[in-house]
């Protein structure tokens, strides 16, 4: 499971969400189109043709952003003499990473010269928006796999999770379950558990992994038929509460078992025919990471409520604003009712989140740094009352 949930780790997290009774009910069902074939597909390049203002701020997003291909813009690893090198622990062993003519390269470097040896690979793929951080591909053959070094924000160059310091491995496979949330499509081949097609692949979540297959819709419009009963397009707005969890459990529920080949699932499915999560003690712990359905599930103000992610959340937009979202919790919650509003008054209304939702250490990603343990934030979607963020925060 640990290897399986290597990328998520640096994937921008901004799809759960949450508050009670603020969620539209559902007007109307939307059926998936389950099995659809490729070439039912259109790209954001057409949705942007009708759709360009949203299309271009949904570009912005963690989510579109969660995959993409190397370029200055998309590293975010400093490739300057001097700032381009890791060191390990070994003193005969560093990283260095290099760009040439366009692209962009990892190398291990033991030993010295002119003895040294070196083992250089090249950035295919890079994964995270960099909000926390990134990690990068490689391709041996057609099999992809994970390198060495990753980039995190509050340190820069890292060793990547799962790899050990002081050592030049370069053997981590990336499987399907990790693409399937850090990408719109790729193709596996059957060769191995972390072979793909090294073309036609889709990076970054585009707007058909959550609206399905766009090509009857856009063809509906192109011939002036107009929307009609039917739009050929789905709405996750107007599924069931049970199917918009669906939708972002995919991603946001844990990386549970696969029922279904991986990028198989369209949005309104149910999503357990896909795959199958374990089913949890109530009381067993909930890692901050990878769990956020479930910790949202064991809030107050789920169960008795109609909130949904979308409920706080929309994905089309970035949203980093702790004020916006507190207004979100002020629609069911009056800010005088909180337990630090007699010493703190109406301005904890600022900031609900911090205290209710805290940023939290994830136990699933952890990476060596000079022989520490460093493990990155996450916000729980627990939302409940911590005494210590309270004191922190205030």
């Amino acid at each position: 499971m640990y290897r399986r949930s290597l990328l998520a780790a640096w994937l921008a997290i901004a799809s759960l969400g949450s508050l009670c009774g603020q969620a539209a009910k559902p007007v109307k069902t939307e059926k998936a189109t389950p099995n659809a074939s490729r070439e039912d597909y259109v790209g954001d390049g057409v949705c942007q043709s009708c759709h360009q203002a949203k299309v271009e701020s949904f570009h912005r997003t963690g989510h579109y952003l969660t995959s993409r291909m190397p370029s200055r813009e998309s590293i975010l690893g400093n490739f300057s003499p001097g700032e381009n090198v890791l060191k390990t622990w070994n003193p005969e062993l560093y990283f260095r990473m290099e760009e040439k003519d366009g692209e962009f390269y990892q190398t291990a470097v033991e030993g010295e010269a002119p003895a040294e040896n070196l083992r250089r690979e090249r950035i295919a793929l890079v994964f995270g928006s960099g909000g926390k951080g990134q990690t990068y591909s490689y391709w041996r053959g057609d099999e992809m796999f994970q390198l060495p070094v990753s980039y995190w924000r509050r340190l820069g160059w890292v060793n990547s999770p799962g790899y050990e310091d002081g050592v030049a491995n370069f053997g981590r496979p990336i499987p399907p379950r990790c693409l399937e949330c850090h990408g719109t499509y790729f193709e596996a081949v059957a060769a191995s558990e972390n072979a793909y097609k090294k073309t036609g692949f889709v990076v970054g979540i585009e707007c058909e992994r959550c609206h399905g297959p766009g090509r009857a819709h856009s063809e509906r419009y192109a011939s002036k038929r107009g929307a009609g009963a039917e739009t050929g397009i789905l709405n996750p707005a107007h599924f069931s509460r049970e199917r918009q969890l669906d939708l972002c459990a995919l991603c946001h529920g844990g990386v549970g078992k696969p029922l279904q080949p991986s990028f198989s699932y369209v949005a309104g499915e149910a999503l357990d025919k896909y795959i199958a999560f374990p089913r949890l003690d109530p009381n067993a712990p909930l890692d901050v990471h990878g769990s956020q359905i479930e910790t949202l599930k064991r809030s107050r103000c789920f169960a008795p409520s109609t909130m949904t992610c979308e409920t706080c959340h929309d994905v089309h937009l970035e949203q980093h604003d702790l004020a916006g979202f507190s207004q979100k919790c002020l629609g069911c919650h009056k800010v005088e009712a909180c337990g630090m509003f007699a010493s703190r008054g109406k301005r904890i209304a600022a900031n609900c989140i911090d205290c209710h939702m805290p940023m939290q250490e994830t136990n699933l990603i952890v990476f060596d740094e000079n022989g520490k343990k460093e493990k990155p934030e996450v916000r729980n979607h627990w939302i409940k009352v911590y005494p210590e963020a309270t004191r922190s925060v205030h």
